[in-house]
């Protein structure tokens, strides 16, 4: 008898405990190493699973950017003109005379030449002779760079050095079509890219093999993101080497220590692979420019009564031509005539109370009001302290 009472005492509070699972999280070793788990309550959040490489990259392997200036040529009429662009017949000029043409001081009145700016991104531990893709931009006043062919431009780093030589072909996505009184332009026919157009002729040095110590940062800070990467890399060296080697350092830092008799890049392809629960402050972001509004799933809404409703003015100038009657000195003349009339449409009232997303984006379409206006009710909910989020304006 006492053994079935056990097993249904035992029944009961496992049940709850399993129930709880999904809204609770556990911390393993509070960050001490002794095998103590504290259990943090999260409140049902939906957090998505994600692999670390896809959340967070290595300090030491970062982009490094190029810039460089060159020439485009072989534009059909649509370069730079060069009254307004001075710069532009003084680099033709210094082309031709680096290639042993004299130019006689005379002025150009070339159309198929434009100024370009170059710029690429040099990858990490890519070695002498690799290929990048580079973008062009027009510096100067050329209408399209369709057609044309990047004359051989250096790219330079920061520190002044040229990394990389770039030219070939121009692909733009835009075009241009221009007739006697009408002008169609689609997309941005100034601006194109020159895929694999530069090679790269130095590498940047780096010691990635040497390495015992790796940073690895969050491409989105967050303290809890951060100590379940941790927490996901510590089990698995716990069960691969024996040790625990990372630790959270702040909401974007994780350091991790190699362990002996394994490469650098060997360590970290185990590692990048851990599916880590990623998770991220309640946020707002607002763009005034375009009318988007993106809503994250974590942000709640107070209890709050909402008015929205514009005031229409409208003008309309009806002038009125009068003539003067036959055989009089007088002149023909313009009347003015002006209407005014203003309107207020029903504002509407409506209570937002938005404990989850649905529900929150369900009550501002009870609104029946445009982005726009939805832009005003979340600036002006945030002023008056009821959105539980961070606001961010673009």
């Amino acid at each position: 008898m006492r053994r079935i009472l056990a097993s249904l005492l035992a029944f009961a509070l496992a049940v709850p405990a399993a129930l709880a699972d999904d809204n609770r999280m556990v911390v393993r070793g509070g960050g001490k190493g002794d095998g103590t788990d504290y259990t943090v309550l999260s409140g049902g959040r939906d957090l998505v699973p994600a692999r670390i490489k896809d959340i967070a990259q290595l300090q030491s392997s970062r982009d490094n950017q190029l810039v460089g200036y060159g020439l485009v040529i072989g534009l059909q009429g649509t370069g730079d003109g060069l009254r307004n662009s001075p710069f532009t017949e003084q680099s033709i000029a210094a082309m031709l005379e680096n290639l042993g043409i004299a130019s006689g001081g005379g002025r150009s009145r070339a159309k198929n030449v434009a100024a370009v700016i170059v710029t690429a991104n040099l990858p990490p531990f890519v070695e002498s002779g690799a290929r990048i893709d580079v973008s062009v931009s027009s510096l100067g006043d050329a209408t399209s760079l369709q057609g044309g062919t990047l004359v051989m431009t250096p790219l330079k780093a920061a520190d002044g050095e040229i990394y990389a030589v770039a030219q070939g072909p121009v692909f733009i996505s835009g075009f241009t079509a221009q007739g006697q009184a009408e002008t169609l332009t689609q997309g941005v026919p100034t601006a194109g890219r020159v895929p694999n157009g530069a090679i790269v002729e130095r590498s940047v040095p780096a010691n990635f093999a040497d390495q015992d110590k790796l940073c690895l940062q969050l491409r989105n800070a967050d303290y809890s993101t951060a100590v379940r990467i941790a927490d996901a890399i510590n089990d698995y060296s716990m069960e691969r080497f024996g040790t625990r080697v990372a630790s959270e350092q702040d909401a974007r830092t994780v350091i991790i220590k190699k362990p002996a008799k394994i490469s650098t890049a060997r360590f970290f392809a185990e590692l990048e692979n851990l599916i880590v629960d990623t998770d991220a402050p309640a946020r707002v972001v607002v763009d005034e420019r375009t009318g988007t509004i993106v809503i994250g799933n974590e942000v709640k809404i107070s209890r709050v009564a909402v008015s929205h409703g514009t005031l229409t003015v409208r003008i309309t100038e009806t002038p009125t031509i009068v003539q003067p009657e036959p055989f009089s000195k007088g002149v023909t003349a313009v009347e003015p005539s002006t209407a005014i009339s203003a309107s207020q449409p029903d504002a509407r009232v409506a209570v937002l109370d938005g404990p989850d997303l649905e529900m929150l984006v369900d009550g501002l379409n009870r609104l029946g009001v445009k982005p726009d206006g939805i832009i005003a009710i979340l600036q002006g909910i945030k002023s008056a302290g009821a959105l539980q989020a961070d606001l961010v304006l673009q």
